[in-house]
């Protein structure tokens, strides 16, 4: 059986070097399947709503989240990795950790922003928030 890591990214460098955390293990272990996350903000204004359709707004997400996979997509392409990509819509650090737990992944391996001490305490964080709320474990990459 295959060890399934999830890697949520957000087109940052701070997510590629979570990326290149995850190549590094599949390197030494190549039954690792990687597979790269993207969650987009829901738009929630019903006046947008209005004026926009469900299939021009599922389009969006679509491009919005391919256009954040690109650059951990093709550091693992150009590595050699294989990887799948997908594409949520909702709450950034809710759906990663429902998602990994919904699709059996084995482990979580997210960037960190670098934030610590008061300012993460003021700002909170992504990689925080997904510890708390996975039940998967989760490894934070600086």
């Amino acid at each position: 059986m295959s060890t399934r890591i999830l890697i949520p990214v957000d087109g940052s460098a701070h997510a590629l070097r979570a990326v290149e955390h995850a190549l590094q293990l599949a390197r030494l272990n190549p039954a690792l399947e990687l597979h790269l996350l993207n969650v987009q903000i829901p738009v929630e204004s019903g006046h947008v709503r209005l004026f926009v359709g469900h299939d021009q707004l599922e389009d969006y997400y679509r491009e919005e989240g391919l256009a954040a996979l690109q650059a951990a997509s093709t550091l693992l392409q150009q590595a050699g990795q294989a990887c799948q990509q997908h594409i949520a819509v909702g709450h950034i650090a809710d759906t990663i950790a429902r998602y990994a737990q919904e699709m059996a992944f084995s482990q979580i391996i997210i960037g960190s922003h670098g934030r610590s001490g008061l300012g993460q305490l003021l700002l909170g964080s992504v990689a925080t928030d997904v510890v708390h709320q996975s039940a998967v474990p989760v490894t934070v990459i600086k």
